[in-house]
């Protein structure tokens, strides 16, 4: 029986993994910072700043803490060549993602089950990272691309400018409970939400009905009509696909 092909990311030396053996956290008094004795019930003491290589701080993390962690923000090197003191951060681009897949794999094993990761990353490897990280995730787990603005002067080098850089959030697992807590509603705002209707659904809110136009498809664009019978027609705003 053949084994089944899956859609993947591949490159030179994909096959050579790390050999991991079980790692331990050692404390150092001399450097640490903290009060002597808790004070309140409620005083945390499990704040870690470790030193070393980072894949080898995973791997020590990964027994104590493997499916409890709720959320992990990484930062990794971009890849870009700009030189930085404590890391390489212009290797070869095939030894760029097996350094990073080896991380992301230790990750996923410490997320909870509605547990996220959140990377900061550019355009220089984003797009090699969303496939490895779809690969590693799966894809049904991807949440956003978070584009941010990191510069607003122009570039007079090129007529389109590299303005912006991205932060790709995954889930751990789609099946597990929500993973982002809704904003709270302030007072004024609760004020527009009414339920005339007794929708089942709950209170609800009318929003503005141009809102509509733009890029969709046909499909997404209905006449809604009144409680009065008056039809209401989407505005158009131009040939739509």
């Amino acid at each position: 029986m053949s084994k089944k092909q899956k859609l993947e990311l591949t490159w030179i030396g994909k096959e050579n993994r790390p050999k991991l053996e079980p790692r331990i956290l050692l404390e150092d008094p001399a450097k640490s910072y903290h009060a002597k004795h808790r004070v309140t019930d409620n005083d945390i003491f499990d704040n870690r700043l470790i030193f070393g290589d980072n894949l080898l701080a995973l791997k020590a993390l990964e027994g104590e803490f493997a499916g409890k962690v709720k959320c992990v923000f990484i930062d990794p090197p971009y890849n870009t060549g700009s030189a930085f003191t404590h890391y390489d951060d212009g290797v070869e681009h095939s030894i760029w993602l097996s350094l990073m897949r080896d991380r992301l794999e230790i990750i996923r094993r410490l997320l909870s089950e509605d547990g996220s990761l959140w990377i900061t990353i550019d355009d220089n490897e984003a797009h090699y990272l969303k496939v490895l990280c779809d690969e590693i995730f799966g894809r049904v787990n991807f949440v956003a691309n978070v584009v941010w603005q990191k510069r607003t002067s122009p570039d007079n080098r090129l007529r389109l400018g590299d303005a912006h850089d991205s932060i790709l959030v995954f889930r751990k697992d789609k099946s597990g409970k929500e993973i982002f807590n809704q904003l709270p509603v302030s007072d004024d705002r609760a004020k527009d939400f009414k339920n005339p209707d007794n929708d089942q659904r709950g209170a609800w809110a009318s929003t503005d009905f141009t809102g509509m136009t733009g890029h969709a498809t046909p499909s997404q664009f209905y006449t809604i009509y009144s409680p009065s019978g008056v039809a209401h027609p989407p505005p158009y705003s131009g040939p739509r696909i």
